[in-house]
């Protein structure tokens, strides 16, 4: 007991205690030193866990509200990822050891990259990349580099309007010139208009497949014919690789290359910026462009291989998100190939429920059948001058996040809805029930509540240009 309390002794000290015995010398010039109190407040520790325990009960998070939200997989992040993440011999390494110290480290690293080969059809893969648009810049540097060293100028990539967000500007980052192709009524692609589209000095069409609509392109091996005989590489966004985890490999459709976004398809933390993770894989022949360093099995030794001579080079400072890498590790073998091919059956099993429930009463711009993800467009509903934003904004005050609006941009009002594969049938009829009762009551007998929302939560509706444009960014 005397150890105990000397050591909770100690600890106050070290807390409370305002004077420094060593003196440390900082050399900070005397025009950047402050000269008055900092200002902040001061609050007892119960006030103060008070005040932090209230703000995490006003966070949005899967743990205690749904997701609907739209091309982004808001899947429940299982607990034994964590778990794993914080194993001392994860946890508690550092970017810079020498590889004979991290050696389960990098074999983690080599067995993920062979296991997303193994279920995405691709040959290679790095997870250097920190992010899905970090990715598909690294995929788009891999296929000017191959070009370049095949002595092809190829300045041009395809980008369909139902592609994923971010491909336009990624493609342009990379150097290329961005070609927008229109999707036909029922959101797929015309296999002969891309045809038509295809120039000599065309370098890849970048597809999201399933779409943004959530549909499927039925006519994507004829149009991974007509690229390849154009020498056009095929670019996979796989954002929505949550619709084909287990039963359609990227790889086996025709794409060279690809990225995967491990907080969304593999379970991992997502939203709010970050961690996030992008592996960017290819087929074999692209396997010398990827960058460094790259993992390898050296004689049962695994080691950081720096010397690619064609490699487009570093992405980042370190070996990408690591601890995303280990909770995307630890939910594949979690699952095996049974439980994430049951994960998109099921993902798109609850997408279809809901689509049947809104079609009849609302419009379905892609048809009556979705994959993972389905987009509505409510404007020929809607009364009262009451508009997409209004019903986002009045979910809030039902307690859900608001899905996707206004994405994609070919639908007019659009609401995108995506309910992952982790949420029961009783959420989503919660969800469609309150969405109805937004749309067909409120809208119509109430309009203005809806104009106003949302009105129960801390923050009430904000002029969001002005916002975003003049942020405030100090406490008071």
């Amino acid at each position: 007991m005397e150890k105990l309390l000397n050591e909770i002794s100690s600890e106050c000290k070290a807390a409370f205690s305002v004077n420094c015995d060593v003196e440390i010398e900082l050399n900070i010039p005397e025009n950047y030193k402050r000269n008055g109190d900092i200002g902040l407040p001061r609050v007892a520790e119960n006030d103060l866990l008070r005040h932090f325990t209230n703000l995490s009960g006003k966070n949005y998070a899967l743990s205690t509200t749904f997701y609907p939200l739209g091309s982004c997989t808001m899947k429940y992040n299982p607990l034994i990822n964590e778990k794993i993440a914080k194993l001392d011999g994860f946890n508690d390494i550092h970017p810079l050891q020498p590889a004979e110290t991290v050696q389960g480290a990098l074999e983690l690293i080599y067995n993920l990259e062979k296991d997303l080969c193994e279920v995405s059809g691709m040959d290679y893969f790095s997870l250097q990349p920190a992010a899905g648009a970090q990715g598909e810049f690294a995929g788009l540097l891999i296929i000017a580099k191959y070009f370049k060293s095949i002595k092809q100028k190829r300045t041009k990539v395809i980008v369909p309007d139902s592609a994923h967000g971010t491909n336009p500007a990624s493609a342009a980052y990379a150097g290329f010139e961005t070609i927008p192709l229109k999707s036909e009524n029922d959101g797929t692609l015309s296999a002969q208009k891309v045809k038509e589209i295809l120039t000599p000095d065309t370098a890849a069409i970048m597809l999201t497949v399933p779409n943004t609509l959530g549909v499927f392109e039925k006519e994507i091996s004829e149009i991974s014919k007509i690229a390849h005989e154009n020498g056009t590489l095929l670019y996979y966004d796989g954002a929505n690789l949550n619709a084909l985890m287990g039963m359609a490999r990227p790889g086996d459709l025709g794409f060279d290359v690809m990225h995967i976004n491990l907080h969304k398809t593999f379970s991992t933390p997502h939203g709010g910026g970050g961690p996030g993770s992008g592996p960017v894989g290819v087929k074999a022949f692209l396997e010398p462009f990827l960058p460094v360093p790259r993992v390898e099995n050296k004689n049962s030794k695994f080691v950081l291989n720096y010397k690619k001579s064609k490699s487009i080079g570093k992405l980042k400072a370190f070996f990408g998100n690591f601890p995303v890498l280990v909770k995307a590790y630890a939910y594949i073998k979690s699952l095996g190939g049974k439980g994430l091919k049951n994960a998109s059956v099921q993902a798109v099993l609850n997408a279809n429920y809901m689509l049947a429930k809104f079609k009849e009463k609302i419009n379905v711009p892609a048809g009556n059948r979705c994959m993972h993800e389905f987009v509505l467009s409510p404007k020929s509903v809607l009364q009262n001058g009451v508009r997409t934003v209004d019903i986002a904004k009045r979910l809030l005050d039902y307690g859900y996040y608001a899905p996707t609006v206004y994405f994609p941009l070919i639908v007019e009002e659009a609401i995108m809805i995506e309910p992952a594969e982790t949420e029961s049938k009783e959420t989503l009829d919660q969800f469609i029930e309150t969405l109805d009762k937004i749309i067909f009551e409120e809208a119509v007998n109430e309009p203005q509540k809806v104009k106003d929302a949302p009105v129960n939560t801390s923050v009430k509706r904000l002029n969001e240009v002005e916002a975003a444009r003049k942020p405030v960014l100090k406490w008071k």
